[in-house]
């Protein structure tokens, strides 16, 4: 072998060798999940109502029990469920549900408050009752009854319902639920997909030319594509080997996985607008989590090659676990509750949120589950 050529193989073996050695090993991301979760269960001993930001809390706080098998996890979803008698919004008069925008009782079609029954859905397949899920079968059947198809109008909403829509497939057998997942997801197509980038706007307000960020781009918001990228693999998770429309989306999975990589920031985070840094520029948390434990999925799962995709996950990771996470467990940087990337607004490491520990904790489980393969 030449000089040159012993040389490049070195440099080569190195290179390969450095990276494994600052990679977190399971124990040390067990303890990561613990001291997060501790941390916010411990500060909110209620658990909170079924609104879709403590549910989304709720759909990390599962994994998180998936993983360590810490009893107190499960108990915090089960009282939470118990104490909000398994249901979402609680109106029982059909003729008054609603699924545009709202926090009141008749809302009871509107996502945000349905997200609630995937933590139902775990919990019954835990130890099944049918009381647990009797609530989201009145739900959602009743809306797959109605001729609309228009219920996911805004990018949040794929995460908060898709995953049920394959969740109560698998409990009940009932194929409407697949049915109605495709006739939901491409009317949401429809209005929010970008065909050019591969991503998806918040929803049709934001559509370019339209809309667009300070700079004149396209305005994606990293959390919006967060939701949908992390709910697709969800959706992954539990559809059917054989469901005609499967590949439908495992290729929208794979092409925002491809864009979504494109636009990371060389510290490991996403701007808040994904392709414009300076309309809102700085660390963020939420969309940032939700982006990486939808990467790691998909390695752990062969939807995504380990040597193009690993290194941002890797470098994501390094942002979450040495600038989101604080010394005490807090998870910063979560931008607050809204919907789009705000110029000015302050995201700092006080700045923390429910559903953004349930991200940091859905990431984290993830990773802990790569580090197990290996």
């Amino acid at each position: 072998m030449k000089k040159t050529s012993f040389i490049a193989f070195l440099i080569f073996c190195f290179s390969a060798y450095l990276p494994a050695q600052q990679k977190p090993t399971k124990s040390e991301l067990i303890s990561i999940i613990q001291k997060v979760n501790d941390y916010w269960q411990n500060t909110h001993t209620d658990p909170g109502n079924p609104f879709w930001d403590n549910a989304a809390y709720h759909t990390g706080n599962m994994e998180a029990y998936y993983i360590t098998k810490n009893e107190a996890y499960r108990k915090y979803s089960e009282k939470w469920a118990e104490q909000n008698n398994w249901k979402g919004a609680t109106s029982n008069d059909k003729s008054k549900w609603k699924y545009t925008y709202g926090e009141k009782p008749e809302y009871v079609l509107f996502g945000d408050w349905q997200i609630c029954f995937q933590t139902y859905a775990d919990l019954y397949n835990l130890t099944p009752d049918s009381q647990k899920i009797a609530r989201a079968r009145e739900v959602m059947e009743y809306e797959m009854s109605t001729p609309q198809n228009d219920y996911w109008w805004w990018a949040d909403g794929l995460y908060m319902v898709m995953p049920v829509m394959t969740k109560m497939y698998k409990i009940t057998g009932n194929p409407l639920y697949l049915k109605k997942l495709h006739e939901y997801f491409q009317y949401a197509k429809s209005i929010m997909y970008d065909s050019k980038t591969k991503l998806f706007y918040r929803d049709a307000k934001y559509v370019y030319p339209k809309h667009k960020s300070v700079n004149g781009k396209k305005d994606f918001w990293a959390r919006g594509d967060g939701w949908i990228f992390a709910g697709l693999a969800k959706v992954l998770q539990d559809l059917p080997k054989d469901y005609k429309y499967r590949s439908l989306f495992e290729q929208h999975y794979r092409d925002m996985a491809k864009a979504i990589i494109k636009h990371q920031q060389k510290e490991g985070y996403w701007t808040r607008s994904m392709l414009d840094p300076n309309h809102a520029p700085g660390y963020e948390t939420s969309g940032t989590a939700f982006f990486t434990y939808g990467l790691l999925w998909g390695i752990n799962n062969g939807y995504l090659k380990e040597k193009k995709y690993l290194p941002a996950a890797m470098k994501a990771w390094k942002y979450l676990s040495t600038t989101a996470l604080q010394l005490n467990g807090k998870i910063g940087y979560v931008q607050p509750i809204g919907e789009k990337a705000i110029p000015g607004q302050v995201v700092d490491a006080n700045s923390t949120a429910n559903f953004g520990v349930g991200a940091f904790l859905l990431a984290t489980s993830e990773l802990v589950r790569f580090t197990d393969k290996k």
